[in-house]
């Protein structure tokens, strides 16, 4: 992928701040530090520097981080088995370090979302009408629709970024808001999505999605860190009564491994058991409709790939299903799943730039750099 390579090449990227951002597409300013030129490798995992088969993955890393001026990045690789296979640290970045990941907390929120969905609490087909009360073309909205961000509705809304309202107040404030399409007939990335179908979880369990995250998602993956949480403002661990479901969530690379070992496997955990249906992973990992593409971050970086439930989807046949599905993060972290190579991994970082569009950029081209220099390494260690 030569145009990858040269856009990776041609950014210059800055160090991480504590500007307070929703998470979402936003401008962050930062100043330029240069990368920490050592590095080091977790002691229960193949030794990053060992010529087979790591040897080209841990040089892309190396390479991409000198290149950009990346102060701090890891990787971590996951094989079927859900061993860390490789862990490769640069600068001050570490798999334990707890960051604001953006965008990733989108596939987070569907897992809560699938679990109430499995549940018979909601369905994909439940609409916004029998459950919001709302009327006319925003009242057959589904839950679909907002998982698959074709819901019609405007994507951005001011009062994402409130921290002194509830949830509940967002969502009516996006309700009176002019939708820009018929719903099921344009994909527009954004935040109002996720609010919405957060708020209809909300309404039908009579519980915050801060109690709901807890129940659907820590308490059955063992996860018990209280800092583990939705925030309006994530960088800056403000706000949480109006969390930002679709960017909020500040996590660590080893707590997010567990959550993508359940999209991995379709809905089974680390430790096998059945955490949510495969269908509804069988569907995240599918276009569910034909539509005109509105606002895409992967368009903006040259990307071509379509959108599913909460996941971008890195295949050429969207609307049939994909092996591989990402979750990228408006700060880099990105993490993602390739069913067909074996494996699952995080890339970790938190980045500062004026454009949020250079970071997905890095990000993404470095992924699908790392992509087959993975799939080798892990085809030749099973």
């Amino acid at each position: 992928m030569p145009h990858l390579r040269a856009l990776l090449l041609a950014l210059t990227l800055t160090a991480c701040g504590s500007t307070p951002t929703s998470g979402g597409p936003a401008d962050d300013g930062g100043t330029q530090e240069t990368p920490d030129a050592g590095a080091t490798v977790d002691a229960g995992t193949v030794d990053a520097g060992s010529q087979d088969p790591w040897a080209n993955v841990d040089g892309i890393v190396t390479a991409a981080v000198a290149d950009a001026g990346v102060p701090g990045l890891s990787l971590a690789v996951y094989d079927a088995q859900d061993r860390r296979v490789f862990v490769k640290n640069q600068g001050d970045f570490e798999p334990t370090r707890r960051v604001a990941i953006a965008s990733a907390s989108k596939m987070v929120s569907g897992l809560v979302l699938f679990r109430l969905v499995d549940a018979g609490v909601l369905s994909l087909d439940t609409t916004t009408g029998q459950v919001l009360g709302w009327t006319g073309a925003q009242g057959t909205i589904t839950l679909r629709h907002l998982l698959s961000f074709t819901s019609g509705l405007n994507p951005t809304a001011n009062c994402n970024a409130q921290s002194g309202i509830t949830l509940a107040q967002c969502v009516d404030q996006i309700a009176a808001a002019a939708m820009v399409a018929p719903p099921g007939t344009r994909f527009d990335y954004g935040s109002t999505h996720l609010h919405v179908a957060a708020r209809m979880a909300e309404v039908l369990t009579g519980k915050e999605w801060k109690q709901l995250f807890t129940e659907q998602v820590k308490a059955p993956l063992g996860l018990t860190s209280e800092a583990l949480a939705y925030y309006t403002f994530p960088r800056n661990t403000l706000g949480t009564t109006n969390p930002l479901i679709a960017g909020g969530l500040r996590a660590t690379m080893d707590e997010y491994a567990k959550l993508l070992a359940v999209v991995y496997h379709q809905g089974v955990t680390v430790d096998g058991a059945r955490y949510a249906s495969q269908s509804l992973f069988e569907a995240q990992a599918r276009e569910p409709y034909t539509v005109e593409v509105g606002s895409s971050p992967m368009a903006d970086v040259g990307l071509p790939f379509r959108y599913g439930l909460t996941a971008w989807l890195e295949c050429a046949t969207p609307s049939t299903g994909c092996a591989a599905v990402s979750s990228p993060g408006a700060f880099g972290f990105t993490p993602w799943v390739d069913r067909d190579s074996g494996y699952y991994a995080i890339l970790g970082m938190e980045l500062e730039v004026t454009q949020v569009e250079r970071v997905v950029a890095f990000a993404m081209a470095l992924e699908q750099q790392l992509r087959p220099a993975i799939r080798d390494a892990v085809a030749q260690t099973r």
